[in-house]
């Protein structure tokens, strides 16, 4: 490490500047994708009954992604620093708010990803190698805790990771996109389906339902920037880091469909648990089975990497301005990173992990997630009206129908969540609001 990058920073005493763009797109890349390219397509398909419009679904869903990833650059480039949403919140709508997000963000919304992620890890494990569900549960925990540790050793060390499984899943999906390509011309099992419907003769209601599922896969886009610290140039490199990697995650989500429906019927492609694994082996033998797995596996195994990297610097930034518990604002004075926000984190997550499903944590996520992002995007237009004056390094542009167009997505989102599962978001809810005694108690502190 060169002797910049360890000097601590004046607003943030103990972190260091590590990251640059390249570790940036990787973050957003390795974040975003995990498992949802292997489970969304079957989603799709039993919603949309013609590879155009699942297509045209994955594009909307990138579109919306980039608004915000617009909307959030402007915001992260006026105060680049530790804290992401936290900071954002806080400036735009008081210390309650922000509290109340660093709150829900490790109580359910970072730790519960993190479960939802560890648990799909377990599971496709177990297509390698038999394991009951308590080992699944097993291997599970053991993934968190050992990248946990791998990221309380330091930023860089949690970065090389990231770039490491980023590189190794983007491979992955482009050596099976080229195993189809190689067999079959894009569409070559869907012709039919594919061109006797127009691109826009769209059922809006389940366009809706699949667009739901997409923006699942999408999620994590905004993770990056709870470490503008530890960037060596925030104010250029998260914008262009977020702008390149939403466009990186569409063009291999586009990618990976297209080869779907170059093997696949629509009616194969929703009646298949396991899509990516049915392609490849419908052309190559049932060997190509262990390679999806073991593709699969590293994806999600990166994605489980680029949270625990990114995460903590939310609790350790709230800590810092002394808004939340004391310890999470502790830095390793060797590792240089919040050491007890990582490890409490971990602990939690695997927490959730032994006692959630996939199906549980998967809700409660996307419910507290998306109204943070909703109320987050909304925050451009909120500080454009209180700090008209403040330099802004990047704007976001067609301000203010993007933003706003993003946060009408991200409440139809959240609404499709409480319709579908009212009891788990009831559960979100109530473990959000506890925060706000436990805010009243610190701030009496």
């Amino acid at each position: 490490m060169n002797q910049s990058s360890q000097q601590p920073l004046n607003q943030q005493p103990g972190l260091v500047r590590e990251l640059r763009l390249p570790d940036v797109v990787a973050i957003v890349v390795g974040v975003v994708i995990g498992s949802g390219i292997f489970l969304v397509p079957s989603d799709i398909a039993r919603s949309l009954a013609t590879p155009a419009h699942a297509l045209l679904v994955w594009v909307v869903g990138g579109l919306l992604t980039l608004f915000g990833a617009l909307s959030l650059a402007e915001l992260a480039a006026m105060a680049p620093g530790a804290g992401g949403f936290y900071t954002i919140l806080r400036e735009a709508y008081g210390d309650r708010a922000g509290f109340l997000y660093t709150w829900s963000f490790l109580l359910l919304i970072n730790t519960g990803s993190l479960a939802t992620l560890a648990v799909a890890f377990g599971i496709y494990a177990a297509q390698l190698v038999p394991l009951s569900l308590v080992a699944q549960k097993t291997v599970a925990v053991a993934v968190l805790l050992l990248l946990t540790w791998v990221n309380c050793l330091g930023v860089r060390a949690g970065k090389w990771v990231q770039n490491i499984f980023t590189l190794a899943k983007l491979s992955g999906i482009a050596i099976m996109c080229g195993i189809v390509f190689w067999h079959r011309a894009p569409f070559s099992a869907t012709t039919d389906g594919f061109s006797s419907t127009g691109w826009f003769d769209i059922p809006w209601v389940a366009f809706g339902v699949a667009l739901v599922a997409v923006m699942w896969a999408y999620e994590g886009w905004a993770w990056v920037s709870f470490s503008g610290a530890e960037m060596k140039n925030p104010t250029r490199d998260l914008p262009i880091g977020l702008f390149l990697g939403t466009l990186i995650v569409t063009a291999v989500y586009l990618a990976a469909s297209t080869a779907y429906y170059s093997v696949l019927s629509v009616s194969e492609v929703a009646g298949a648990e396991r899509v990516a694994a049915e392609t490849v082996t419908r052309l190559v033998g049932p060997g190509a089975a262990a390679f999806i797995s073991l593709l699969i596996l590293t994806s999600v195994f990166g994605s489980i990497n680029g949270t625990i990297l990114t995460g903590p610097r939310c609790y350790y930034a709230t800590a810092a301005d002394g808004l939340f518990f004391r310890p999470f604002a502790r830095i390793h004075p060797r590792y240089h990173t919040p050491v007890f926000a990582i490890i409490f984190q971990g602990f939690w997550a695997a927490l959730l992990t032994i006692l959630g499903t996939f199906q549980q944590l998967f809700t409660a996520v996307v419910f507290a997630a998306w109204i943070s992002y909703a109320v987050v995007v909304a925050a451009v237009i909120v500080l454009r009206r209180k700090h008209p004056d403040r330099p802004r390094p990047y704007c976001v542009p067609g301000y203010p129908w993007l933003p706003v167009l993003f946060v009408i997505a991200a409440l139809a989102i959240v609404a499709s969540a409480t319709r579908a599962e009212p009891l788990h978001v009831g559960v979100s809810v109530a473990l959000i609001l506890v925060g706000l005694p436990v805010f009243a108690f610190l701030r009496r502190r």
